[in-house]
């Protein structure tokens, strides 16, 4: 294992990662890497000096260094080590630079705020109501706290927005035949119960009480979120045949938002997401940006959820697909590129190894999405 002192040796701190030279003059400061980190002089970098790298950049802004695992340094060393003969040559180390370590050090941020909505905090699904018994109420003041100290690349506001003809309304339910393998039929289903309807195809559906019908004041976002002037508005949960708990797909994957489009636009690599409820809508959200190809952030004091296992079990999904879990009071140093977490670093190594392939599923998002109108019709 390297020392603290090895990386400064080589004459390119790790402060260097975030000054300015880095974009006015970036193709001055990836030589200037390079060379700082080629310790033998040998014009390539072995997977001892791509390690060194490595502690320069997983840094938080206080300087604590992150340990990253053997095995993912060899992985991470590997898509860049393109040729295969153990080292990362000059121009192996661009494409290295210009895809991996300038969007580590200047990330492009999308702050995305889910169902922060009357009828999820005081209305007809207030979720202090169901088991965990959180209030929803509590993530205001953090979101708005955030919204006044963090300059994000673009802010998202989502909102549940269903025809009142909705099939997630338990007083729907016998609008629509029921498979003979549902575990409760029309009759004896109750709110929050799971029934199976017929389709084609069948389908599972959690039932709930009749929540967030458009235009009423159960949709709209609560009137202490702050609104800030460029944020943008995600309808989903339009179509009354299936639901929608994440803001990027409806739950059968049929169709997205007009989300996946934004973000493609606006070319944004790093996404913070929060809101209402953690382990329902917040947490699909999430695991889809996973799935999209996003370094993906949940802010844990920024949300509030229906069921404590629920919670728990979304949180492990989480860590188990390289996404972080951090608090509100972390995030401004992320956003701007000073603490550095080296599970974002090895997510995006691996995507950039899945871009080779046309058919890798984590870009699908980004690849096949159009923007829409951002309002339904």
């Amino acid at each position: 294992m390297c020392s603290e002192g090895d990386v400064s040796d080589f004459g390119f701190e790790p402060s260097d990662f975030s000054n300015e030279d880095f974009m006015t003059n970036p193709s001055l400061a990836m030589d200037a890497c390079f060379t700082a980190f080629d310790k033998d002089g040998d014009d390539r970098l072995s997977l001892a000096e791509f390690t060194l790298i490595c502690r320069a950049l997983f840094r938080n802004d206080k300087g604590h260094i992150y340990v990253v695992p053997s095995e993912r340094l060899d992985e991470m060393f590997a898509v860049f080590d393109k040729n295969e003969d153990g080292y990362i040559d000059r121009e192996e180390f661009q494409f290295c630079w210009n895809q991996w370590i300038k969007t580590i050090v200047r990330p492009i941020s999308a702050f995305l705020i889910v169902d922060v909505q009357n009828d999820f905090i005081s209305g007809s699904l207030n979720i202090s109501n169901c088991s965990a018994q959180q209030n929803g109420l509590e993530v205001i003041d953090p979101i708005n706290k955030l919204l006044d100290t963090v300059d994000f690349d673009s802010v998202f506001y989502s909102l549940d927005w269903h025809p009142s003809d909705h099939v997630s309304f338990i007083d729907n339910i016998k609008q629509r035949p029921i498979h003979p393998t549902s575990p409760l039929n029309a009759d004896n289903a109750q709110v929050y119960d799971t029934v199976i309807f017929a389709g084609p195809p069948p389908m599972k559906q959690r039932l709930w009480p009749r929540h967030c019908v458009q235009d009423s004041w159960g949709s709209e976002l609560h009137k202490d979120l702050k609104i800030v002037d460029q944020g943008i508005k995600v309808y989903k949960g339009t179509n009354p045949e299936v639901d929608s708990y994440s803001v990027f797909w409806d739950n059968k994957k049929l169709s997205d938002t007009t989300l996946c489009g934004q973000l493609r636009m606006k070319g944004a690599t790093d996404i913070y997401v929060c809101g209402l409820a953690y382990d329902v809508c917040v947490g699909a959200t999430a695991i889809d940006a996973l799935s999209a190809g996003y370094r993906t952030i949940l802010i844990d004091d920024c949300c509030r959820g229906v069921d404590v296992n629920d919670i728990e079990s979304t949180k492990q999904t989480m860590i188990s697909n390289n996404g972080v879990i951090i608090n509100s009071r972390e995030v401004k140093a992320m956003v701007e590129g000073r603490d550095r977490r080296p599970e974002l670093g090895y997510k995006l190594a691996m995507e950039l190894k899945n871009a080779d392939s046309d058919l890798s599923k984590n870009n699908a998002c980004r690849r096949q999405s159009q923007p829409q109108q951002d309002r339904p019709q």
